[in-house]
C-alpha cells in the first residue's frame, strides 16, 4: 500500500492529489489513499494557520481515505525501528520530499508518503485528467455566482491575463523570510510587459488577498480589473477564473499555479517566478525541463 499525505492549503492539497493520480495512473498493482488526518480538529491545534480540506468542495472528487490503523502501520514505529531507519534510511517506509523533484517515487511500492509536491514534472502528463476532476462548485451567493459566469465568458472571448499578487500571510515576518522579495514589482512589471508587447489589447485580471494595494498599484481601470466576487470558503472560485484567461502571471503560491494548470484555452500562456522560495537553488535548465513551457522572470524581472 501507498499513503499520500494531504496537507496545508488548497494548492499544496491540490498538488498531493495530483500525485496521488499519477501513482494511480503509474501502478495498477499498487494500493494508493490519502491520509487527511492533518485536517482533524486534534491534529489543527497546533497549526498557526488552520486549514481545512478544501479538496472536498469540488464536486465528486473521489477521496479514498485511508484507515487509523493503515496509517499507524507506517507511522507507529517502535524506538529500535526509528533509530534503523535513521542510520540506514533504505529501511524506511516513511517518504519525506527532500529536494524540487524525486524520480524514485514512482518506483515506492509499500510507503506513507510525505511532502508538498510542486514541481509540474510530476504530473504534467495527467493535466488534462486533472482538470476535469477538479469540478468547481457553485458560489454560495447565487447573485455573485451569475458575476462568475459573466466574468468567465468575458475572459473567454478576450486576451485576458489573469495577476496574481499575494500579500497578507506572505508580509508575516516568518513567511517574508522565505517567500519574500521573489514576486517582486520588477518581476509583475516583467510579465506584464511581455503580454503588452504582444497584445496591445491584453486586459489583466489581478486576483489577490489585498484588493486595496491592487486598486492603488494598478488603478488604470481601462488596463487592469481586480476581482473581489470570491472570499472565505467561496475562494477557490479565484482558480476557477484565472483557468478562463489566455495567459496566468503566478505569484511564488501553488494556488496561482492551478489557475495555469487548470487553464484549458489551446491560446494559453504561463508565467511564474523563477524561485519559489528564498531557500531553494534553482538551475535553469533544470527548471525548464521541470516546468515544460513556463515563461520564467526572476526577481530581477529577467526572463531566463
Amino acid at each position: 500500500m501507498i499513503i499520500v499525505r494531504i496537507a496545508g492549503g488548497l494548492g499544496n492539497q491540490m498538488q498531493q492529489y495530483a500525485l496521488y493520480r499519477k501513482l494511480m495512473a503509474a501502478g495498477a498493482d499498487r494500493d494508493v489513499k490519502l491520509d487527511t488526518s492533518w485536517f482533524d480538529e486534534s491534529a489543527q491545534k497546533g497549526v498557526l494557520a488552520k486549514r481545512e480540506l478544501e479538496l472536498r468542495f469540488f464536486k465528486d472528487i473521489p477521496l479514498p481515505e485511508c484507515t487509523r490503523d493503515e496509517r499507524d502501520s507506517f507511522l507507529k514505529r517502535s524506538v529500535f525501528t526509528k533509530a534503523l531507519n535513521k542510520f540506514v534510511p533504505g529501511t524506511s517506509r516513511i517518504f519525506e520530499e527532500s529536494k524540487m523533484y524525486h524520480p524514485e517515487v514512482f518506483e515506492l511500492k509499500d510507503c506513507y508518503i510525505e511532502g508538498y509536491f510542486a514541481c509540474e514534472k510530476y504530473y504534467d502528463d495527467i493535466l488534462p485528467e486533472l482538470q476535469k476532476l477538479f469540478v468547481f462548485p457553485s458560489h454560495e451567493d447565487e447573485n455573485m455566482q451569475r458575476k462568475n459566469e459573466e466574468l468567465m465568458q468575458k475572459m473567454d472571448s478576450e486576451k485576458s491575463i489573469s495577476i496574481h499578487i499575494r500579500r497578507g500571510d506572505y508580509l508575516d515576518p516568518e513567511n517574508a523570510a522565505l517567500f519574500g522579495n521573489i514576486s517582486t514589482d520588477e518581476y509583475y512589471e516583467s510579465a506584464i510587459k511581455y503580454f503588452t508587447d504582444k497584445y496591445e489589447d491584453a486586459h489583466f485580471y489581478i486576483f489577490t488577498n489585498d484588493p486595496e494595494y491592487a486598486r492603488q498599484k494598478y488603478s488604470d481601470t481601462d488596463k487592469f480589473t481586480v476581482v473581489t466576487n470570491n472570499t472565505g470558503r467561496n475562494s477557490l472560485l479565484d482558480i476557477e477564473l484565472m483557468s478562463h484567461c489566455m495567459g496566468n502571471i503566478c505569484a511564488n503560491s501553488t494556488f496561482s499555479f492551478w489557475g495555469a494548470r487548470l487553464n484549458g484555452r489551446s491560446d494559453r500562456e504561463f508565467v511564474r517566478t523563477f524561485r519559489m522560495r528564498n531557500n531553494q537553488e534553482c538551475d535553469p535548465e533544470k527548471m525548464h525541463e521541470y516546468w515544460k513551457g513556463w515563461i520564467l522572470i526572476d526577481r530581477d524581472g529577467k526572463i531566463i
